[in-house]
Parts: structure tokens; C-alpha cells; sequence
């Protein structure tokens, strides 16, 4: 099958979310090299690798730039890191895939069988988003032979400009999550009730709202679990029932789950919120879990039938107090509910629809990675590297702008 080379703004061993779930199980069938955006202010270039799981190789540059981000004064340097790995284990025919339009010049350097945009996010209303990032993923969407969105808002937006785009919201493991396991040792000081979330913790989190959780009553327990990513660690409310558990490996998340009472999902509603499909909300119920949500568009218009949706901090707080009164007869309804939706989604049955629509691209006849290459070794890029971007790449592009914060992150 024919391989990806993915362009990605996410690590990969940063949050585990669609783009892990979705290009493993696809490399079970394709080879994948997942080329993140590159470290800067390194003393030298050079590119380190690693395979997390069968089948996908990653690929995790370093570059002297001092610019954040698939910045354009990087750009000949990741070509010549990428052509490199492609001739090393002989593949000269692939697809692209983007999860970020800001790597798009880098597919100028290249001849694929086809271009292939994700859309999981609506980045350019995130913090510190890169000017350029409209008018680049206009670009996108114009040249890419498969648009795919993560979620019904999204894909009424995208389709506006794109008619063929495709909708693909977020899916689950249920098995994982469905995980009854003893619960996760750093719980176990904590009284019930519990109400928790995980996730990245940045600007799409209302603080204040869950402050106001903590303060609602002084006998909830709040775990919040995830990385802090884009805002300042100093600005999180703090209170003696209120705990910031930091981040927590994806084999993790069953075993606090298991410990809560209530799921949370506190989002802010503004920009970067309003075409988010958060990936945690068929986990929570897969868990069995009830959850809160504030009116988050996905969120109401897929899972309003099994979550509870409250409007402002005394509504959240009330709809909370409400499911702690569940009788046992409600919890059974709740869990019917949630597993009725979950049996209809699932990671494997979504990839397996993805494959359907790559199989255009396919032709038959067998590619194979080369075995030459060990994945654990690092290649060193030491040559002097033009200052600018080729005229194919930086037309109907802009100058270079360095993103002032770490990559921007997904629920």
C-alpha cells in the first residue's frame, strides 16, 4: 500500500488523539513516516527517530533557526532531512498528509501521488497562531485531492469553500476505555465525590469556571489531569480541593476515570473552542462515565441525548449536583445511553473508511520500506542551508512569522 508522509504541528508523544489513533491503525496496512515541526536553537542540524509503534516511524528535526513552528527559514533544511530518509529506505511514491497547513511548502520539495489534508482543528483561531496561516491553508484546500474534517463544525466550514470534504468526528477505543482496572494510585488520598477532566489544559479551559467548581462545595474533589500548554502554569485557580495532576500517559487515563463520579468538559466558549469535537467525550462515556459540558457546538449537536450540557457557571455547577443525586435506576438509563452511542463509533471502523478513500490513490503493486535504515539512528544535517525558501515555495506565500509559544495543542 502506498505510503504517508505526514506533516504534523503535534508531537507524537505528546497527547495521545486523533492523529496517533487514526495513523497507527493505518499503518498496519501503510507505512507511515510522521515528521513532526521542528525543535529549534539546536547547536546543529540533525534529525532523531523513533518507531512508537509498528509501522510508523517518526521523525523529530532538529534545526539552528531560532524560529518556532514549520517556519519558512527551516524549509530547505526539512527538505533535505526528509528526501534523505525517503532515499534512504527507498520510497519514491507516497502520499501527504497535513495536519497543519503551515508545512505546505514542504510538499513543493516533493512528487506524491496526492496531497491529503486532515483538518482537526480550526488553528488559526488558536493563540499564537501564524498570521500566514490563512492564506496557506487556503492554498490547501485548494491543491489537496482529500479533505477530511474532525467534526460537523468544521466540516460546514471547510465545505464552504471545498464541497468534497469529508466528515470523520472524533471515535473511540472503547475497549480501552471500558477498562473496569483498580484506580490510579495518585487518587487514592482523595474523598469522594471526584469530578475530573483530562486533556490539554490552554486557553480553551474556563478557569474560572472551574474555580468555581472548587468553590461551589468545599467537599468536591477536582482533578484536573493534562499538560499546560499556552498559558501561563501561575494563572491556574488554585484551592485545597482543587488538584493539577499534570500530564498522564493514555495507558493512564482508564484508572482515574474509574475514581470519578462526574467527567468534566469546563470549555470557554470562544474562537478556539467553536469548531473544537473533543475526543474525550465518547472516552468518558465509554468509561461509563456521566459528564458536564458547557454548550460546545459538537458536543450539543452529536452527544446531548447522553451528556449533560449546562450554559454558565451556576447551571455547570447545578447539573453537576444533579447527577451526584442519580439514583441507581438513573445511572442504568445513563450507561444504556452511552453505550448505544458508543457502539455506532469506533477508531477501527472510521480508519477502515478513511481506507476506502485512499484506495484512489493506490495502484498494485507492493511497497515496502527498506530494512537498511535503522529507525533508532539519527542522521546529522551539518551543511550550510540557503537562508530562504525556493521561489516554488514561498510563492503565494508570506514572510516568515515565529510562533511565540509551543505547538499548538488538541482535546
Amino acid at each position: 500500500m502506498t505510503p504517508l508522509i505526514v506533516f504534523s504541528h503535534l508531537r507524537w508523544d505528546f497527547v495521545y488523539q486523533r492523529p496517533q489513533h487514526l495513523l497507527s491503525r493505518l499503518a498496519r496496512r501503510r507505512p507511515v513516516l510522521f515528521v513532526e515541526e521542528p525543535v529549534p536553537r539546536s547547536p546543529r542540524n540533525w534529525l532523531e527517530q523513533q518507531t512508537p509503534v509498528e509501522g510508523v516511524r517518526v521523525l523529530r528535526p532538529h534545526v539552528t533557526g531560532a524560529a518556532d513552528g514549520f517556519a519558512d527559514e527551516h524549509v530547505p533544511t526539512l527538505r533535505r532531512m526528509v528526501s534523505t530518509v525517503l532515499r534512504e529506505l527507498a520510497i519514491d511514491d507516497y502520499l501527504v498528509w497535513f495536519y497543519t497547513p503551515m508545512a505546505l511548502p514542504l510538499a513543493d520539495g516533493l512528487e506524491p501521488r496526492g496531497l491529503i489534508y486532515d483538518c482537526m482543528d480550526e488553528l488559526s483561531a488558536f493563540r499564537f497562531a501564524p498570521p500566514q496561516l490563512v492564506q496557506r491553508e487556503a492554498r490547501l484546500l485548494r491543491e489537496a485531492d482529500l479533505v477530511l474534517t474532525g467534526g460537523p463544525s468544521l466540516y460546514a466550514s471547510k465545505r464552504a469553500l471545498r464541497p468534497d470534504v469529508h466528515c470523520f468526528p472524533s471515535s473511540v477505543d472503547a475497549r480501552h476505555f471500558g477498562q473496569q482496572l483498580h484506580e490510579h494510585p495518585s487518587q487514592f488520598p482523595l474523598p469522594h465525590p471526584r469530578l475530573g477532566y483530562y486533556g490539554v489544559i490552554d486557553e480553551r479551559l474556563d478557569l474560572k469556571l472551574i474555580a468555581a467548581l472548587a468553590d461551589a462545595h468545599d467537599d468536591w474533589q477536582v482533578v484536573m489531569i493534562g499538560p499546560v500548554v499556552k498559558i501561563d502554569p501561575a494563572s491556574l485557580p488554585r484551592r485545597d480541593n482543587l488538584y493539577w495532576l499534570g500530564k498522564r500517559d493514555y495507558a493512564e487515563l482508564p484508572a482515574h476515570l474509574v475514581g470519578w463520579d462526574v467527567c468534566l468538559m469546563p470549555f470557554a466558549l470562544n474562537e478556539a473552542t467553536r469548531f473544537i469535537s473533543p475526543t474525550k467525550t465518547l472516552e468518558y462515556l465509554a468509561a461509563g462515565r456521566p459528564c458536564v459540558s458547557t454548550p460546545v457546538h459538537d458536543v450539543v449537536e452529536l452527544y446531548s441525548g447522553a451528556v449533560s450540557i449546562a450554559d454558565g457557571t451556576r447551571n455547570f455547577v447545578r447539573a453537576c449536583e444533579q447527577i451526584l443525586r442519580w439514583t441507581g435506576a438513573d445511572r442504568a438509563r445513563f450507561r444504556q445511553r452511552a453505550q448505544e452511542i458508543v457502539e455506532h463509533s469506533s477508531w477501527d471502523l472510521t480508519v477502515a473508511s478513511i481506507e476506502r478513500l485512499l484506495e484512489r490513490f493506490d495502484k498494485p503493486v507492493e511497497l515496502a520500506v527498506g530494512a537498511d535504515m535503522d529507525p533508532d539512528v539519527d542522521l546529522e544535517f551539518d551543511a550550510e542551508v540557503d537562508a530562504t525558501v525556493g521561489a516554488d515555495a514561498s510563492a503565494g506565500t508570506e514572510t516568515a512569522v515565529a510562533l511565540a509559544a509551543p505547538p499548538v495543542a488538541s482535546n
